[in-house]
């Protein structure tokens, strides 16, 4: 079905941060899946784990013990301080097994019917809870009737929170760092303040790293940054560097309220996926790409920022990380355009927003190219009624980036 507004270009075949497309033409990657080639491509190790799991099992489903799912969710739990681990297929069905877990915990308490709180600007996904939990209208359009028991108050607004928090509320959702939404920072005191009006409220916290976890930010986890820990945390993307795995872990507390029963999945959590999810958080640890990310995650926001310095045309970087945005006073589409015919594949967050989501080992070097490619792009660009000439930059190969 026609529901993507592909780029002009069919990509073949990866190798660490770079891609070849039908053409033979190299391009470095700075989307990296959305956020999900953690590793980058063609990783050797990732390579070896699953050719191997592949030729012992791939999938024999949940009505059976499977080890490597346990040792997963040991390793989980471990790292993140909660307790227990439902394992899906992608982050939206980690966050629909969110909002469900949330609203059995309180029914289970003989007070069913409470709603949950997000931000605006946030994206949780393409169902039909998550897209109403989701706070931009964009998403919704021409799905109605949408289910209920959501609201949304601006990220970092306290005061806006507080004053929708009522009798009714059963749990704060929010991201750490919305990616699509505009990679918009929650604020740390922020985090820190929800935490304590849960705890103070009876609430329940529930955070989507999604996109943020798995060492994207920097540390393991997000929220880490906050020294706070959520009762619900989703995870996905790039948990499977590259093969699809969603998982939603909670506290004991909350967890016991999903019984047999009560939530299920066919696919998820099976030998396959397990096995890439293993292999990424072993190469994160052995690789130390954790500070790797903070090294080049530095790196790529003082470069941008001197960019900014020559071309007035970026009006703010932010970002955790390697989730990296680079605001613009002029549409992001021809940007992005003109940096594909330069070889360097970068994305949008809304439509003044450009984002960069290298794989967590890329290179300083690597870095330096993308930034120069960037530069050449914006010393190209003309105005013209206000607007970008970037098309007229030709066609770049990508040799050499």
């Amino acid at each position: 079905m026609n529901t993507y507004a592909r780029f002009p270009l069919t990509l073949v075949r990866g190798k660490g941060a770079r891609v070849w497309d039908d053409q033979g033409q190299a391009y470095l990657d700075f989307i990296s899946g959305i956020a999900v080639n953690t590793l980058g491509h063609a990783h050797p190790k990732m390579t070896e784990a699953l050719t191997e799991q592949a030729a012992t099992m791939l999938h024999c489903s949940n009505l059976f013990h499977i080890p490597k799912q346990q040792q997963l969710a040991e390793l989980l739990t471990r790292l993140s301080g909660l307790d227990a681990v439902f394992f899906c297929n992608s982050g939206a069905e980690a966050n629909e097994g969110a909002i469900k877990l949330a609203r059995k915990y309180f029914h289970d308490r003989g007070l069913p019917g409470r709603t949950i709180i997000t931000a605006t600007q946030s994206f949780h996904g393409r169902l039909l809870a998550t897209l109403s939990a989701t706070g931009q209208d964009k998403v919704k359009t021409g799905f109605d009737p949408l289910p209920t028991g959501f609201a949304h108050v601006p990220l970092n607004d306290m005061a806006a929170l507080k004053q929708t928090v009522n009798d009714d509320t059963a749990a704060i959702l929010l991201e750490p760092l919305q990616g699509e939404g505009g990679v918009n920072i929650a604020q740390i005191d922020y985090l820190q303040a929800v935490r304590q009006l849960c705890d103070e409220r009876g609430l329940l916290l529930i955070l989507d790293e999604v996109q943020t976890g798995i060492g994207r930010c920097g540390t393991m986890f997000a929220f880490e940054q906050a020294d706070i820990v959520p009762d619900i945390l989703t995870l996905a993307k790039g948990l499977g560097g590259g093969v699809a795995i969603g998982a939603m872990l909670a506290t004991k507390r909350v967890a016991t309220s999903f019984g047999q029963g009560t939530h299920g999945s066919t696919f998820g959590g099976n030998p396959l996926a397990c096995t890439a999810a293993l292999t990424v958080l072993d190469v994160i640890e052995s690789e130390q790409l954790l500070a790797n990310v903070q090294q080049r995650g530095e790196q790529l926001q003082r470069g941008l920022q001197a960019l900014a310095d020559r071309h007035p045309v970026i009006r703010d970087v932010r970002g955790q990380g390697l989730l990296i945005g680079a605001e613009l006073s002029i549409d992001a589409a021809p940007l992005i355009a003109a940096a594909r015919a330069h070889g360097l594949l970068i994305l949008m967050a809304g439509p003044h927003v450009l984002r960069f989501l290298p794989p967590l080992n890329i290179t300083a070097d690597e870095v330096e190219t993308a930034l120069a490619i960037v530069d050449t792009i914006l010393k190209n660009r003309t105005l013209e009624n206000g607007t970008s000439r970037a098309g007229a930059l030709g066609n770049g190969t990508g040799e050499g980036t």
